[in-house]
């Protein structure tokens, strides 16, 4: 018994306390570099950081956050936020599925087909957001053009200066530019699939849309629930689209949570109530991430 009980603490020191002793280099440095960024930035929103008014300085409890809960301003960027981050995701993942299950079969001119879809990721942000705007404009962009004749505009009028409508030309542009995100990871997770099982079901005389809905789908769940929820946190934060295409107009009805930080820190110059507004939102993803990390675990369980 001596023996053996020392036999498991020897195994128990190998493989679970010393490879942690040989990382914790790694892992302290890691650590450092995300948690002290984070832990200034959320003591940042319990103080007041005006570089327009620098005597004004020092801590003000929850001040910031009472301000917030009145900013109507915050109101709309949370709104916007929501519709923004919704449909940018609900097109990016239907396409880019459509385009995983395309890319799965063989086809003429695959490789090259293939190369264009994957194009956009390669973009810079900035030069995508341009050549975005250019086609969006009244003047020189076809699309205003082209929607007047298919009879969905009166006349080609600049869409991103109507409030109502200028949410869709960041939209679509994010769309453009986060397909091949699902894209390559989606089809990564079908070419994991077994091939029997698909051949199994034919035997059984299972339709292509069963076979999609009880093996394709149930095996692509988990990866689904991931890629999603990082997407989701990626597109809330992305605010460089809508800051070159609109700014955040007109009359904030572009404006997005990340981008009103942006705007309230380096434009305002308020760097405590834009911490604030970062925390807000870092909660509100906290919290969807957690629901997904949930929903994922269930998912695998199944």
């Amino acid at each position: 018994m001596p023996g053996e009980t020392r036999a498991r603490r020897s195994l128990y020191w190998q493989y679970m306390v010393e490879p942690f002793l040989y990382l914790s280099p790694a892992i302290v440095l890691i650590g450092l570099v995300m948690m002290i960024p984070l832990v200034i930035g959320i003591s940042y929103s319990f103080q007041s950081i005006e570089l327009l008014n620098p005597f004004n300085t020092g801590w003000v409890g929850f001040e910031n956050y009472i301000d917030l809960w009145a900013d109507r301003k915050f109101w709309i960027a949370l709104e916007n936020t929501f519709w923004w981050t919704f449909w940018s995701i609900t097109f990016q993942f239907s396409l880019g599925l459509g385009l995983a299950l395309l890319l799965n079969t063989n086809f003429f001119g695959k490789k090259l087909f293939q190369a264009l879809v994957f194009l956009p990721w390669a973009v810079p942000t900035f030069l995508s957001a341009l050549t975005w705007a250019w086609l969006f404009n009244p003047v020189i962009g076809p699309l205003p053009h082209w929607l007047t004749a298919l009879g969905i505009l009166s006349e080609p009028y600049n869409i991103m200066g109507d409030p109502d409508l200028a949410m869709w030309g960041p939209i679509v542009a994010n769309i453009w530019f986060g397909v091949p995100f699902f894209a390559i990871t989606l089809l990564a997770a079908l070419q994991s699939i077994p091939g029997e099982l698909y051949e199994a079901a034919e035997i059984d005389g299972a339709s292509a849309w069963q076979s999609f809905t009880k093996i394709t789908l149930p095996f692509l769940a988990p990866m689904i629930a991931i890629t999603v929820m990082l997407r989701t946190i990626w597109i809330a934060n992305f605010a460089d689209l809508i800051f070159v295409m609109t700014g955040g107009g007109p009359a904030n009805s572009t404006q997005i949570l990340s981008s009103y930080v942006f705007t309230t820190a380096f434009r305002k110059l308020d760097f405590g109530y834009a911490s604030a507004i970062a925390v807000a939102l870092l909660a509100i993803l906290l919290v969807y991430a957690v629901f997904v990390l949930w929903l994922r675990k269930k998912l695998v369980k199944i």
